[in-house]
């Protein structure tokens, strides 16, 4: 056992924290608390995509002896994305609609009840009259009515990436290839819907918010400062959260709703939880864009220059607090990728129109920036007769590169591109696959074609590349505590959060390590925004780049202070002694001279044997800002076959080799690549919400919003290039780049079988079957 923990936590696959919690059903969510006098809330949503409000009757339902709230009750409270870009427009987003509707599933009203049944019973008494307005659900269509008045063309946010000379060198290209993409409006779909509980103490005038969400802190910011209260007075408690994807990084309207009915009604719990038709309805989609692409290459497959059109449609509401840009601007700053480029300029817009609104999903715009830059290499490589995998080493970044400023001035500091693509296309076996191609097309059987995609994840974004369009706070930085007790064990208190990642897991690992105790004598306590000093939460792959960065750097500090003081306790040279496995030893004598549970004890309750200049306590408090962030690169490849009577793909062996740096904990790290492809092949084949002209969601259950099963998702290989990153620990997020490739790669590997250009996603079997018809 002593030999085990010397070993070190970090980089093995340790018995996760959660796992015995979580799999015998013990976990906490939302949904699990129950409290005296709690009450239910079931929303009243809107079955118009847009129309005016022009009478709300709800005295039926109070009649018949429900508490009821409508727009009218908050109408001096909304919520309001903010954003310093020139070419932004502020929009407010109400609470409860009073003077129009929006999108169809925008919350109406609310009703109090003793339990949802009743709740939604009480919903139907309640009577709303509309009058309809035309509705717009395309964003690059003009609208016949602008769905804010401060926004006559819908168009929220526009910018313009521009650098060196695109005229030029198209003058100058030997090829010129444009296409125009479209890709599909997804779901999130976490396991776990979205939840709150609301508790107002009029005594000590505190809420209390337990929310599933990803972002407590952020949330607890935004609630004190809509319901005008202190943050202090102001609790957020993010239990166990099932899956999050980015839908629960949204501070929504009916999460300040339950704060401010709670408020109406102190010392009564009020409880929602969403279910799967309102989440399909109203919780925040993604992924609608359309691109317009214009590449120029060289006869030798050299990219010369790129000029894009980017429109995405954001639905009806800036999201707080990630506000319309979101994925406009991931998508211009992100689309040239992995590859060199000069040349380069991208218009980008974010739309309104009269669907749920579009907030971050996991990989924010680049699963379809990827298939858009994907798709133009496939089209040039087959234009200039050149190999598809050439084309891409002829401009892939080099760690030659490295640090390699994009043409939207990120900076990648990977590099590693080339080598992600030599060991998937040998775990692939491409000859062997490239020769069962031949041979069937020979034969005249189904065909097979090989799909590519090369990607960049920017993880861990410091102050200097902060998630989110210049928002009114930077995301770059999160806080931790580290405290020995007294009897030797480690309560850490961190400002991540985890919605099923293994986050408490990952932290025990890097705490335990760096200040030299076992793994399972530290206890790790997340998601409590009364407990944790800061945290911006869990976003763009940050969480074991920030989150891991603050744990590692605070509990250094606390292995400073136990080390002088255990050096004055035996009497020896500071930097003559090691801790591990919770025993401190001199180098070179094999007999641990004291344990870390002495030294706490000394620290803690015998003061009088402290020396000069230590106080009591054994703790410590840090911040950590990697500034900029990690790259991690990825390359991802599959054989798929194609059945020419009913259009279906079969992936045959799927293979993705990422460069995440440092793995932690690998299993961890290859459970989120392997979920993140899966969601990433749900998207490109399967998922797509369908509105209709008058703005009704077609595909608003799971038996029209088709998912993957695992008969759908395929076996995967999953390898590693693990170049340590410049932060503390050498990692690189690893949480969104696995969703980033199946489009494109299914695409390839369609056009590399048919001949065929898919140019609208999803690759549905319909869709391939069409265009095999004479």
């Amino acid at each position: 056992m002593a030999a085990e923990r010397a070993a070190g936590a970090l980089g093995r696959n340790v018995r996760r924290k959660e796992d015995q919690r979580l799999i015998t059903g013990r976990g906490r969510y939302v949904s699990d608390i129950e409290l005296p006098r709690m009450r239910h809330v079931a929303f009243l949503r809107s079955p118009y995509g847009h129309a005016r409000i022009t009478g709300v009757d709800a005295s039926a339902a109070r009649e018949a002896g429900h508490r009821v709230f409508t727009g009218a009750d908050f109408a001096h409270v909304a919520l309001r994305a903010q954003s310093a870009l020139p070419s932004y427009v502020e929009t407010d987003q109400p609470v409860l609609a009073h003077e129009k509707v929006c999108y169809s599933g925008e919350p109406v009203a609310a009703v109090v009840a003793a339990d949802r049944y009743r709740a939604e019973d009480g919903l139907e008494l309640v009577d709303v009259e509309y009058e309809a307005l035309p509705a717009t659900v395309c964003a690059w269509v003009e609208p016949a009515e602008p769905v804010h008045p401060e926004a006559p063309d819908n168009v929220l946010l526009q910018r313009t990436f521009d650098a060196g000379s695109v005229t030029d060198a198209f003058a100058a290209a030997d090829l010129v290839v444009e296409r125009e993409l479209i890709t599909n409006r997804h779901a999130g779909n976490p396991m776990e819907c979205r939840a709150g509980v609301a508790l107002w103490d009029a005594a000590d005038g505190k809420l209390t918010f337990w929310n599933g969400t990803q972002v407590p802190h952020i949330v607890r910011n935004m609630i004190a400062e809509l319901l005008d209260l202190p943050e202090g007075k102001v609790r957020v408690v993010a239990p166990d959260v099932g899956g999050g994807f980015g839908v629960k990084s949204v501070l929504y309207a009916e999460d300040v709703a339950l704060c401010l009915m709670a408020r109406q009604m102190p010392g009564t719990p009020l409880k929602w939880v969403e279910d799967r038709a309102e989440h399909l309805l109203a919780a925040t989609h993604a992924r609608d864009h359309r691109y317009l692409m214009k590449a120029g290459f060289a006869a030798d497959g050299t990219l010369l220059a790129v000029e894009a059109d980017v429109t995405c449609n954001v639905g009806a509401y800036s999201v707080y607090p990630w506000t319309a840009g979101i994925e406009p601007l991931m998508a211009g700053g992100l689309l040239s990728g992995p590859y060199k480029l000069e040349n380069y300029r991208c218009t980008v817009r974010g739309v309104a129109t009269n669907t749920a609104p579009s907030g971050p999903y996991r990989g924010v715009a680049r699963p379809a920036s990827v298939f858009a830059m994907e798709a133009v290499f496939d089209a040039a490589a087959a234009r200039l007769g050149l190999d598809a995998i050439e084309i891409r080493r002829r401009n892939v970044i080099t760690p030659e590169d490295i640090p390699y400023t994009m043409p939207s001035r990120l900076v990648d500091d990977s590099g590693h591109y080339g080598e992600c693509l030599d060991k998937a296309l040998a775990a692939l076996g491409y000859p062997a696959f490239r020769a069962e191609q031949a041979r069937r097309r020979e034969a005249g059987e189904n065909p097979l074609g090989i799909g590519v995609a090369l990607y960049n994840e920017l993880t861990g974004l410091g102050r200097a590349a902060s998630a989110g369009p210049r928002m009114p706070f930077r995301t770059g930085h999160d806080a931790c505590t580290v405290r020995v007790n007294p009897d030797g064990r480690v309560t850490v208190i961190s400002g991540i959060t985890s919605q099923g990642q293994g986050s408490q897991t990952m932290i025990a690992q890097i705490v335990a390590d760096a200040l030299g105790v076992g793994y399972d004598d530290v206890d790790v306590r997340i998601g409590d925004t009364d407990e944790a000093l800061w945290g911006f939460g869990a976003f763009s792959s940050r969480q074991a780049v920030i989150g891991g960065g603050a744990a590692h750097n605070t509990a250094l500090e606390v292995r400073k202070k136990l080390v002088r003081l255990a050096a004055d306790l035996i009497e020896a040279a500071e930097d003559d002694l090691e801790v591990v496995g919770g025993e401190v030893f001199v180098r070179g004598d094999p007999k641990p001279q004291i344990t870390v549970a002495e030294v706490a004890r000394v620290a803690y309750l015998e003061s009088n044997r402290l020396p000069a200049g230590i106080e009591p306590g054994l703790d410590a408090t840090a911040f950590y800002d990697p500034i900029r962030g990690a790259f991690a690169a990825g390359a991802q490849v599959a054989a798929v076959e194609v059945d020419r009577a009913t259009g279906e793909l079969r992936i045959l062996r799927y293979v993705c080799v990422e460069d995440a740096g440092r793995a932690m904990h690998p299993q961890i790290v290859d459970g989120q690549i392997a979920g993140a492809i899966a969601q990433g092949i749900g998207g490109a084949m399967y998922e797509h919400l369908v509105y209709d002209d008058a703005g009704n969601l077609s595909t608003g259950t799971l038996l029209d919003y088709l998912m993957p099963t695992s008969a759908e998702v395929p076996d995967m290989v999953i390898g590693h290039v693990s170049r340590p990153a410049a932060n503390p620990l050498g990692v690189r997020g690893v949480g969104e780049g696995g969703t980033l490739g199946p489009s494109a790669v299914l695409a390839g590997a369609v056009r590399d079988a048919l001949g065929i250009d898919v140019d609208t996603l999803p690759i549905s079997p319909g869709s391939v079957w069409k265009e095999l018809q004479p």
